[in-house]
């Protein structure tokens, strides 16, 4: 089991492919373990570059100190994790909270960042966010049955035309963490939920040199595209790419055309 020592906790992760220049780092988001990269992302994007996934604090294998944390923390995690693994630069990319700490990584630790991708994450939760984050702290704090958090979860991240494919929607809802014999803890969820309501990075983001590239789905109801719009605006020469097809689960829903945005984005590197 690879296991890296960072400020003296162990972080579990997983290195997959090789090739030249920076790897790429997937960060995750929400009650999630790195293992939802497997499927579809991992086999395509480690064909061309080593490409490494981890669980944040809590998650899996990964240690929990305990107590709250915010973004940052994250971000200062993956910082330690990278140096733990002598990578000095890397890709990174992160969805939902995972965007959150990679954007908070490219602030505080700009040299460890080559090049980064934010998809379905937001800068600053609105009004609309921070209700839908705190009802979803009151559900895990009420102990609400595992299958109804996953559909409440299905409802906000896939689009209608997905919804009605009730077979795939089933077999989502199985896969989601916490569907089965390993619920995610209650507590985490809720610290991950404060994480994202505490995040704010919105009056720094003009302080983000690096290539950007934005990621979202057209009918994104989680993190909309206008989240998205307001965050290209704010990073100097940010790129927004907006998927026709897919919600917040756009990553799986296009898969094969989001997957092949990011390997063209990374491509451009000198």
């Amino acid at each position: 089991m690879p296991l890296a020592s960072v400020a003296g906790r162990k972080v579990y992760y997983e290195s997959h492919g090789e090739g030249p220049g920076p790897p790429l780092v997937l960060v995750t988001g929400m009650a999630g373990t790195c293992r939802g990269w497997h499927a579809l992302q991992v086999p395509e994007l480690s064909k061309r570059r080593r490409v490494v996934i981890y669980d944040h604090r809590g998650v899996g294998d990964s240690d929990d100190p305990g107590g709250p944390f915010t973004t940052a923390d994250l971000a200062d995690d993956l910082a330690g994790l990278l140096d733990a693994l002598d990578v000095s630069r890397a890709h990174v990319l992160g969805v939902f909270l995972g965007g959150m700490v990679a954007q908070e990584l490219a602030l505080r630790h700009p040299m460890q960042v080559a090049r980064l991708l934010l998809a379905g994450c937001f800068a600053r939760p609105d009004a609309k966010r921070r209700l839908l984050l705190e009802k979803w702290k009151d559900m895990a704090r009420a102990a609400t049955p595992p299958e109804v958090f996953v559909r409440e979860r299905l409802l906000w991240t896939l689009q209608d035309e997905t919804l009605e494919q009730a077979d795939l929607v089933e077999a989502m809802a199985r896969s989601f963490p916490g569907a089965n014999a390993a619920p995610f803890p209650p507590d985490l969820f809720v610290r991950q939920c404060d994480a994202c309501l505490g995040h704010d990075t919105l009056d720094r983001l003009h302080l983000i040199h690096q290539p950007t590239l934005l990621l979202c789905g057209r009918n994104d109801q989680l993190t909309p595209p206008k989240l998205h719009r307001a965050m290209a605006d704010a990073i100097p020469g940010a790129r927004l790419v907006t998927f026709q097809y897919g919600a917040h689960l756009v990553l799986a829903e296009s898969a094969e055309s989001w997957n092949r945005a990011v390997t063209q984005f990374l491509a451009e590197e000198p």
